[in-house]
């Protein structure tokens, strides 16, 4: 049987166990029980949540582990030196340590994180380079996995590591029953954007809310830099100095985003032709939209077409 060990601090953030409501599932679902999950602190006292109410847990001990996950809070708040002390101690004897949502600042303050692609709450991914350069910070991922280090987003993006953590462990057709019964999409892909591209982009001037407008309903044009200036009555130069200004993004990367997003949201309602989805969704041809696909998500438009369609046969 698998130990897995859930490190806790006072202030977690509760969401985060819902990974180890995962692994339980895991064991209803197989043969027979293949996990056995440890609820870890310093102390071994109950342990208040962010949500108020306690939680119990066990000391940390020298007892071996298969896989060690620190969970995060809602604010980056100092670490206990202990808990550093014991994921030093415990991460070159397990097969995986990863981190939920801000968890990941914990992992990286113990040093296991240097060198290495790692991801955390949207929110606090700035905050994370700044605090931790030898980190490859992606900040727009679901979850990611270099080599025995596993980091996830936050939030609900814990389910979506631990179910990978299980399709891993035990196989596809586990962790897509084991989904199923939690009722949520089989998993995301790790690389999958944490947010929306419509909800990032959030101008302020009404030139380049009308632009977005226009590019939102008309992404099956070509959509240069050009023609949008002209929609917002500015220079080519003066459109992209606003426009990056605005919203953070040049245009060109924006206008990917969106048909990125468009294109996703065909993918899995239903069976589109890769064609068709290209073409709609302003790539031209589907050469384009996979490199598109590679740059935003990390996989290309079969591999997330085949996860929606064995969600929808299932």
């Amino acid at each position: 049987m698998k130990q897995i060990g859930i490190i806790l601090f006072p202030g977690f953030q509760i969401l985060d166990l819902a990974a180890a409501t995962v692994f339980e599932f895991a064991n209803i679902t197989a043969d027979e029980p293949e996990y056995d999950i440890s609820l870890l602190s310093e102390t071994g006292d109950p342990v208040a949540s962010s949500a108020g109410f306690a939680v119990s847990t066990v000391p940390f001990s020298d007892a071996p582990f298969d896989t060690v996950l620190i969970v995060g809070n809602n604010y980056v708040e100092p670490v206990s030196p202990g808990i550093v002390a014991f994921l030093r101690r415990v991460a070159p004897r397990s097969r995986r340590i990863g981190s939920i949502c801000t968890g990941a600042f914990i992992l990286a303050e113990a040093g296991l994180l240097d060198g290495r692609r790692a991801t955390t709450h949207w929110y606090h991914a700035r905050d994370f380079q700044r605090t931790y350069p030898k980190v490859k910070m992606e900040e727009d991922r679901i979850f990611i996995i270099d080599g025995p280090v596993w980091t996830s987003a936050g939030m609900t993006s814990c389910i979506d590591m631990a179910l990978a953590l299980v399709e891993k462990d035990l196989g596809i057709e586990i962790a897509k029953s084991v989904a199923k019964k939690l009722v949520v999409y089989h998993r995301r892909a790790g690389g999958q954007s944490q947010y929306s591209a419509l909800l990032e982009l959030n101008p302020k001037s009404d030139r380049i809310q009308t632009t977005l407008a226009y590019a939102r309903e008309n992404l099956h044009k070509e959509l240069s830099v050009e023609q949008l200036a002209e929609i917002a009555h500015l220079s080519p130069r003066q459109f992209s100095r606003a426009f990056h200004a605005e919203t953070g993004q040049s245009p060109a990367k924006a206008i990917e985003n969106l048909r990125v997003e468009a294109a996703r949201l065909m993918i899995e309602s239903g069976r589109i032709p890769i064609d068709t989805i290209a073409r709609d969704a302003g790539f031209g041809d589907r050469e384009r939209m996979r490199r598109a696909f590679l740059r935003a998500f990390g996989q290309p438009p079969r591999f997330m077409q085949r996860l929606a369609q064995a969600e929808a046969q299932t």
